[in-house]
């Protein structure tokens, strides 16, 4: 039987303001527990919470960044539930008037080689406060509660289940993670709990319209585990069915060492929490005006950069869409330009994708740490565009660059620097090629006659005999071109 997948995606995004959604408590990462929990954050009887403005503005900022319908009046829920670190025994979030409703995530991924762009419907995107955290290491058989997270504002985003393999989704995470750190409303950092994704999954025999039971996979913190998560979950719930069994709605973790999910606890439906309008929260009202002002001062977002480097650098569609993954990135690649010139942007996105991509991954370095300044690595292309070096030698300067920066802070001309201290300036001086050209011909007497004799691959010998007795410093073109007019000639 052919097997259906359906996937949905629930992503708290935690948003990068100083204090708490309702009280004054530091939202800062790694205090000591409990230090960060005010009154509120405890639910002493008598206190009351205050909703923190920047949160909203937050939320509104990603509803006009997915063309979503931001709700002019939104309210809060109670959803009630008891866990031990949660003193209320209610979460407060938003139920049936979230802020955010609607909208657009559009992403490029790769499908068998080929590259296609998509776009997930989200159903919501609503505000609510976070739990606190159980600890169970170090307890001799107890378990610690820290309630410093307990109260920490976040977004909890929401897609309709259109998404149908595992490659998609984390496709469509690495975009909405790209797009939240780009706004500047979550740090994004996955370790620390700040973008945490839950996967519902659910498999159907192909051409089924009703969907099949879903699993929900909580807490993913890493890319890498959600996509094999998702997979491990789609294998367990097909092979359940075909066995006979039947998938029951639950949440499960994901276990990376075992490769296997377990289950973690039922799987409730909204019914079961209870909602009910906070009576202590008055209704969230957001004006038109509000809006224009937030809509004002939103940065350059990536569907209209991408357009704009289309535009003005004349780049590919691909390489606009890789170039704006990251607004670091994008930053990077347009001061290198900057640097090099306009004439030369597709040689800086082929190096920025290329060297400096793979060299950042090598090395484990995130671009907005690389060693390597835009403005050096504009004056690197600037030197290959000059014919100062080739662009293979531009590669070993570019290791040395690398190399060099890591250890200290180098000036705007360290290309310059590396290129006299090792004497890699390339050789263009046409009497000096034709001698060395000359030399090599007496030498490969052997590949000479054979590329008289019609066979092509001689001609590359000789090249690479070229490039070899100058170090590869020679200019390939100029090689190339002398050694055709001296071949013809004998």
């Amino acid at each position: 039987m052919q097997w259906e997948v359906v996937i949905g995606f629930e992503t708290h995004a935690q948003l990068s303001t100083q204090s708490k959604i309702f009280s004054g408590s530091s939202t800062q990462f790694g205090a000591e527990p409990n230090t960060q929990a005010s009154p509120i954050d405890l639910a002493l009887p008598g206190v009351l919470p205050v909703l923190n403005r920047a949160a909203v503005e937050k939320a509104i900022q990603f509803g006009l960044a997915v063309n979503a319908t931001i709700a002019p009046v939104s309210v809060f829920a109670r959803k009630n539930y008891f866990y031990p670190d949660l003193p209320k025994g209610y979460q407060i979030s938003q139920f049936e008037s979230p802020v955010v409703q609607g909208g657009v995530v559009s992403f490029a991924f790769e499908r068998d080689g080929k590259t296609e762009v998509r776009s997930v419907q989200l159903t919501r995107a609503h505000l609510e406060e976070d739990a606190g955290k159980s600890l169970h290491e170090d307890y001799h058989g107890m378990s610690g509660i820290d309630l410093n997270r307990a109260g920490t504002p976040l977004l909890e985003i929401v897609t309709e289940p259109v998404m149908r393999s595992a490659t998609e989704a984390v496709a469509y995470a690495k975009a909405l993670h790209s797009l939240v750190t780009w706004l500047g409303i979550c740090d994004g950092n996955m370790q620390e709990g700040s973008f945490r994704c839950d996967a519902n999954v659910s498999v159907r025999p192909a051409g089924q319209t009703e969907f099949g039971t879903r699993c929900e996979i909580k807490n993913l913190n890493s890319f890498r585990f959600l996509e094999e998560a998702i997979n491990v979950e789609i294998r367990r719930q097909i092979e359940l069915i075909e066995d006979g069994g039947k998938v029951i709605q639950e949440t499960r973790l994901y276990d990376p060492d075992l490769r296997q999910t377990r289950s973690m606890r039922s799987k409730e439906d909204s019914q079961d929490y209870r909602y009910f309008p906070d009576p202590d929260l008055l209704p969230l009202v957001i004006s038109e005006e509000w809006i224009a002002r937030i809509q004002a001062s939103m940065p350059e977002l990536p569907a209209a950069m991408r357009a704009r480097f289309i535009a003005q650098f004349g780049l590919s569609d691909y390489d606009a869409c890789v170039l704006t993954q990251s607004k670091a990135m994008a930053n990077y690649f347009e001061a290198v330009v900057n640097r090099a010139g306009i004439i030369h942007a597709k040689v800086a996105a082929n190096w920025v994708m290329g060297e400096v991509a793979s060299t950042l991954n090598r090395e484990g370095v995130e671009i907005s740490h690389i060693p390597i300044t835009a403005e050096q690595l504009g004056l690197l292309l600037q030197r290959i565009a000059d014919g100062t070096i080739s662009n293979k030698i531009a590669k070993e300067v570019f290791a040395a660059m690398w190399y060099e920066a890591s250890l200290k802070p180098a000036g705007p001309n360290l290309a310059d620097t590396i290129i006299e201290a090792k004497g890699l300036k390339q050789i263009s001086d046409p009497l000096a090629l034709e001698k060395m050209i000359d030399e090599v011909l007496t030498a490969n007497s052997k590949s000479v006659e054979e590329f008289r004799a019609g066979k092509e691959k001689a001609f590359n010998a000789l090249v690479g005999q070229a490039m070899k007795a100058t170090k590869g410093r020679a200019n390939p073109a100029q090689v190339n071109e002398l050694l055709l007019a001296k071949l013809k000639q004998l």
